[in-house]
Formats: structure tokens, sequence, C-alpha cells
């Protein structure tokens, strides 16, 4: 009776253990069934908004379908410039156990998009683990996310994720603690992206679609270039093959401390400093790019 009693006990101990939530760097702890963590999640998966052939990404993600984008709700950063905030610093949306988003996936016909694009992923990255493995997919899914996430947890991921899409933010670590509330942002991040690229060696592509690799996001911010600079040295530097995406759609929002665009000058250096150092694969914008009508409607 002693040995069965303890044998319950052990079971119930893991299961609460289990129960607990480790998913980003934040390490919150929570039990997400009883209490939200930072990121405002619970034991759900939360969907905020579903866009089917969904342009508005790289070509090398919309391809010529588009994308099948699924916006989660809630997220573990909390950029003040963030563009979906009405849906990234709360709760809405459809709640889905790992099975139910599984059979929500198995719903649409995804041969009639590029890849399945996963939008701030990272807080649900255990109960997305669950769902999608052993799910077959005839195209890619996409981590789309902040970069703010854990080694540990990016090799996981790498067994059911076909293509990670990584934000790159801030090297220095004042800035990323005002504007997101994550002081040790480039450390974790920086971790998170070698670990997607040593998981991910080689960007894979069919007919202009990327089947499998990473690709790196960069936002120039305004007022911002130095920093820019460092982390285009770092990728240069610590990333093999480097694929990148540097962005000036910045465009303020109501909760921002910052209240302008990225001037043409500003860009154009981060531009020339990129194309100095040989980070020409991958794609840049133009300035028009940053108009409140490429933001979703929430």
């Amino acid at each position: 009776m002693f040995f069965g009693k303890n044998l319950t006990i052990i079971s119930l101990w893991r299961y609460n253990i289990a129960m607990k939530c480790y998913d980003c760097p934040r390490n919150c702890g929570v039990e997400r069934n009883k209490v939200k963590g930072f990121c405002q999640a619970d034991d759900k998966i939360a969907v905020a908004k579903v866009i089917e052939n969904f342009m508005w990404e790289e070509p090398c993600i919309s391809g010529q379908k588009g994308a099948l984008a699924i916006f989660f709700s809630g997220c573990n950063l909390r950029c003040e410039f963030c563009q979906n905030y009405k849906i990234s610093h709360s709760q809405v949306g459809q709640k889905y156990s790992p099975k139910e988003f599984r059979d929500f996936l198995s719903s649409f016909d995804l041969e009639k998009y590029s890849c399945v694009d996963l939008i701030t992923p990272t807080h649900y990255s255990s109960l997305l683990i669950e769902a999608l493995s052993g799910f077959e997919s005839p195209i890619p899914i996409v981590w789309n996310s902040s970069g703010y996430e854990k080694q540990d947890v990016i090799e996981k991921l790498s067994s059911v994720v076909d293509v990670f899409m990584p934000d790159l933010k801030y090297f220095d670590r004042g800035l990323s603690s005002k504007l997101s509330k994550a002081e040790n942002y480039f450390e974790c991040a920086s971790t998170a992206i070698k670990t997607m690229r040593k998981c991910k060696p080689d960007n894979v592509f069919c007919d202009g679609v990327l089947q499998e690799g990473v690709l790196i996001r960069h936002l120039v911010l305004p007022g911002q270039t130095e920093d820019s600079v460092k982390l285009l040295q770092f990728i240069k530097s610590e990333i093999s093959s480097p694929f990148i995406s540097l962005m000036c759609q910045f465009t303020p929002t109501p909760k921002s401390s910052i209240q302008r665009k990225v001037l043409p000058l500003e860009y154009k250096r981060v531009l020339a400093y990129a194309e100095k150092l040989g980070l020409v694969d991958g794609y840049f914008q133009g300035q028009d790019s940053a108009d409140d009508g490429f933001i979703p409607q929430f």
C-alpha cells in the first residue's frame, strides 16, 4: 500500500510540474490552467484572426498563392510600437486544445496556400509542438516569431516546423528593455537564431517558396541605425548563409514613444552597410511600406 501511494503522489507531482510554463525566456513558471503569465495566455491556444491567401509577407513566404496566416493572441514581449497590439496585449479569439488546433488546421485545403504562417506563436510553443507532432502538411509550416525564444524549445520545434522566420529586433539591452520590456532580448534571440540555423542549415526553395530554412527579419527603428549596424555585424559573423529581410515599415502607434517614421537616409545607411558586409541575399523594402494600410484589422 505504501508503494502504491507513493506512485500516486509522484504521478501527480510530475503532472503539476508539467503544467508550469517555461516556454520562453521569461520563465514565469506559472500553471497556466490557473494563472496567466506575462504573455497573458492560459492553457489553450488562442487564435485571434485567420487571413487566407495572405500576401503581405516576403515573396518566398507568400508565394503566388498567399499564406494561410494564423495570428495568435498574447505575446511574450511588450513592444510599445506593436502594430498588432489589439491582440498581442490581450486574450481574444477562439481557443483550442492541441487536438482541436490540429483538427482546425485539417479543416483547410492546405494545398490552396503557399504555407501555414504561424504568427507570434512563441508563448504557445509546447501546445503547438503537441498539436503539430505527426501532422503531415503538404506545405511548409512557418514559425513567424519575435526571436525572443529558448534554445531547447527551438530544438524541439525543429521537428514540427519547416521554416523559422524570426525577428532580430535589438542589440542594445537598454533599448530592448525600454521598448519591449526584455533586457536580455539580444542574448536570447541571438542564441535562438544560431540554433535555428543549426537545425535548418540550408535554405531550400521550390518554385520560389521557401520550403525549409531560416529567414531573419530586422525592422530598422527611427534614430537607431547604430543598433541595426551591430545586428548586421552579428548576422555576418555568426550566421552561416544568412538570408535576411531588412524592413523600414515602422509606423507609429498611439502607444509608441517614437512618433515618426524611418527617414530615407536612415534606411539607406543600413542598406549600404548590409551591402558592404555582403549581406545581399534577401529582401529590402520601399519607403511606401510604412503605411497604416498594411496593418491587419483586428
